[in-house]
């Protein structure tokens, strides 16, 4: 039996045993013998490790003349052909390789849409969003006229490439001011607590701090509306000063749909500079854009 072979029928066989018993035993210990869906997912994971495990050992021993690496790969295929349908490992390397391109790319280019649709929507205010790169060369070119502290402060959150956009405003004298801090995200299901503290410091530090995301399903679940809106336990402060979704599903309270016109995202961003320049001793995460 080739050594593939081998590895598929020793995986299956252990997988679909070890996920029976597993279940078999939550649901034995469950209310009315129902499995949640999280502890499906568990019990998938404690399944398929066992399988790999026993699979790799077992054809390692029926098959000592080959390669350790040779029946990895194969167990590899096996688990990533059950899990999708390809059974080849040279495929799934370069989906992988693909999706991890992707991933960077369309980070970047989605921060680059963000700046072109809101600066374009927010043209004739004086405001600017601009991304981390430009806020860089702004503050070397000694272009901004906050304080020494703003600017301190600023030069760590680019160090650490904690926001993606900045809001910058330009008064009628040529003097340039950063305001506001921006995240802009396709998604943040699996992010969310990472990018809520950064923006907590930011509305300490009393800039403007909001989110801008692309896909707002995650709100579906009432957690991520609290760490947005605050008023739980858990969250008793809001996360943002305003999260703009493009989507008018789960919105609410600091939740904004908005689109490519930017039109609640322009009128909050103006309010916000006006704010910023004239009271901003008072602009910390209680600042809400609808008490004006």
């Amino acid at each position: 039996m080739p050594v593939k072979d081998n590895c598929r029928e020793t995986y299956n066989r252990v997988y679909i045993s070890e996920k029976q018993r597993l279940y078999d035993e939550n649901a034995a210990t469950s209310r009315n013998g129902v499995v949640s869906e999280e502890k499906l997912r568990k019990i998938e994971t404690e399944a398929q490790k066992e399988a790999i495990k026993q699979a790799t050992i077992n054809a390692l021993r029926v098959f000592p003349e080959e390669k350790a690496s040779t029946v990895w790969k194969a167990v590899y295929e096996v688990h990533i052909h059950r899990k999708s349908g390809i059974d080849n490992a040279d495929i799934v390397s370069k989906v992988i390789s693909a999706d991890q391109s992707w991933k960077k790319s369309s980070g970047h280019a989605f921060e680059e849409m963000i700046k072109i649709l809101a600066t374009s929507a927010l043209s004739g205010t004086g405001i600017e969003i601009i991304l981390q790169r430009d806020l860089n060369l702004l503050i070397k070119a000694e272009e901004l006229s906050n304080e020494p502290r703003d600017i301190s402060w600023l030069k760590e959150q680019i160090n650490a490439s904690i926001f993606d956009l900045y809001a910058v405003i330009q008064l009628d004298d040529g003097r340039k001011f950063c305001y506001g801090c921006i995240q802009s995200k396709t998604s943040i299901r699996d992010r969310v607590t990472r990018d809520r503290e950064p923006s907590l410091q930011a509305m300490a530090s009393y800039f403007w701090s909001t989110i801008i995301v692309l896909d707002g399903d995650f709100l579906r679940l009432p957690k991520f509306i609290s760490m947005v809106n605050g008023g739980t336990t858990e969250h008793p402060t809001n996360g943002w000063h305003g999260m703009y979704v493009f989507s008018d599903q789960y919105t609410g309270g600091r939740i904004y749909p908005t689109n490519i016109d930017f039109i609640n995202f322009k009128e909050h961003a103006v309010r916000a500079a006006d704010y910023w320049l004239t009271q901003r001793q008072w602009f910390d995460n209680n600042w809400n854009v609808v008490d004006l």
